[in-house]
């Protein structure tokens, strides 16, 4: 295994809860205000922040969330959605 795709120490993750690790990803994955433009239609990109997601609220018994987070990682993936224009861009701007 090379050094850069070895794991971390784990030590450090057996201190933290499956919830906090789901959440740790979700916050690692989830596409920042300053990259929103960049990335908003990039389906990898937005399939896992969403995968992520659902993760999250299936640890937290949410499985209802859960499924909605599901079909849109699946919907970025099968090209089924698209990004909303962006809101301050669209046709509606006053």
């Amino acid at each position: 295994m090379s050094q850069s795709a070895q794991l971390p120490n784990t030590g450090q993750l057996n201190q933290l809860s499956t919830l906090e690790l789901a959440q740790a990803l979700m916050e690692r994955l989830s596409i920042s205000p300053n990259d929103w433009h960049r990335l908003k239609s990039n389906r990898k990109v937005r399939a896992s922040e969403q995968a992520a997601a659902a993760l999250v609220f299936l640890l937290k018994d949410e499985p209802q969330e859960a499924l909605l987070r599901l079909q849109q990682a699946s919907g970025w993936l099968d090209r089924s959605i698209s990004a909303p224009p962006c809101p301050t861009h669209g046709e509606n701007k006053k």
